[in-house]
């Protein structure tokens, strides 16, 4: 029997995200996160959630109506506390403005009492299935266009569950075309330029809000668990990456999020101490340190965090030793089109002396004021 290899991805060339109706559900639960009441991606979303996507019948107040796939039909009261609004003007307000954005249409039966509406489009983004049985709203997941979702974050000013949605539908996970990708679900706007970096000023314009809000907002989605927010040093910008993502789209284990890792895939200056005249440059660990250099021992002890974070028990041995020595004739370097390069190797030790691991690194200087710092560093 043939064996394969499952390799899970999410493209940003891919045009549309799928949103698992559990999970909405949960952001609907979250009274922590304010909606604000705006008919913006939020609302669309929830009512998304809902649509059938095949027929089926519903029986309200001895009525039976038929309900086709991309529409829904329930009271006003429900539909208000799925939406987390205050009044039944308040839900007209938005469905109307929804309807003349031509994302749905509605309309109200019963004495008002009941509003029926269907989803514009869904036959193109979302399968419809031909027999007719009741849909569950509670499981299951639909296909959301991230075109669709652009134009709602940028219609108006967005609430605070508008930019935690707009943040995950932008996520990025294991694509070539994004930087830092591999390293964790990042958040990427669709630029063109490859690079998730973003300032506050470029999302303030997106979201139509203050760079303090902007800030205020993504602090308290971090706090929240929501977001992991890699701010470097500079120009650079932020990357945002999204907790619990890979478990909620996947069912897979969560990866954690290292700064130092995600600044080396996106070719920031990771700083390393300087070094000291006269050291040697050999080096140990766990204690039994015989020779130490300080950028040297800074480079072991970040690869063995590396290995940590990837699942390698080794690296959290308490038994476990490693060795690192530079690869050059003169301990000096070797310079490589003009670039002074440093190469080192580095062998992880189990309590027999045995190599568990073998690693080679190389480190190179980056352009400074008034010279070279000691920057970047590659695996």
């Amino acid at each position: 029997m043939p064996e394969y290899q499952l390799e899970i991805r999410q493209l940003v060339s891919y045009p549309r995200c799928r949103i698992y109706r559990e999970f909405l559900h949960t952001l609907v639960a979250d009274r922590g996160v304010r909606t604000n009441g705006r008919p913006g991606l939020f609302c669309f979303s929830v009512l998304c959630s809902y649509a059938n996507f095949r027929t089926s019948y519903l029986r309200i107040d001895g009525l039976t109506y038929t309900i086709y796939p991309g529409e829904w039909i329930c009271r006003t009261g429900e539909l208000t506390d799925a939406l987390r609004l205050r009044s039944k003007r308040q839900l007209l307000e938005v469905l109307s403005v929804l309807q003349e954005r031509h994302l749905i249409q509605y309309s109200l039966l019963g004495r008002g009492n009941l509003v029926k509406y269907k989803v514009v489009n869904w036959h193109r983004h979302n399968t419809v299935l031909d027999y007719n049985c009741p849909c569950q709203k509670e499981t299951g997941f639909f296909f959301l266009p991230v075109s669709t979702a652009v134009e709602l974050v940028s219609a108006e000013k967005c609430s605070e569950m508008d930019i935690l949605l707009d943040l995950w539908i932008s996520a990025v996970y294991r694509d070539e075309q994004v930087q830092g990708s591999f390293d964790g679900p990042v958040a990427y706007l669709r630029n063109g330029t490859g690079c998730p970096l973003v300032s506050y000023a470029e999302l303030a314009q997106r979201w139509g809000l203050s760079k303090a809000t902007v800030g205020r907002v993504l602090r308290k989605l971090e706090r929240a668990g929501h977001i992991a927010l890699l701010t470097f040093p500079g120009r650079h910008g932020t990357a945002i990456y999204l907790q619990n993502y890979l478990s909620t789209m996947f069912q897979i284990s969560d990866v954690m999020v290292d700064k130092d890792e995600v600044a080396m895939s996106l070719n920031i200056q990771v700083a390393l101490p300087a070094d000291e005249p006269g050291m040697p440059e050999d080096s140990g660990s766990n204690g039994e340190i015989i020779v130490s250099n300080p950028a040297q021992e800074a480079v072991a002890q970040k690869v063995l965090q590396l290995l940590a974070l990837q699942g390698v028990g080794c690296a959290k041995c308490p038994r476990m030793t490693y060795k690192l020595y530079a690869l050059s004739r003169d301990s000096q370097g070797i310079v490589e089109k003009d670039t002074l390069v440093r190469r080192f190797r580095m062998d992880v030790l189990c309590p027999s002396g045995v190599p568990a691991y073998t690693f080679e690194i190389s480190t190179r200087p980056v352009e400074c004021e008034g010279g070279f710092c000691h920057g970047e560093e590659e695996g």
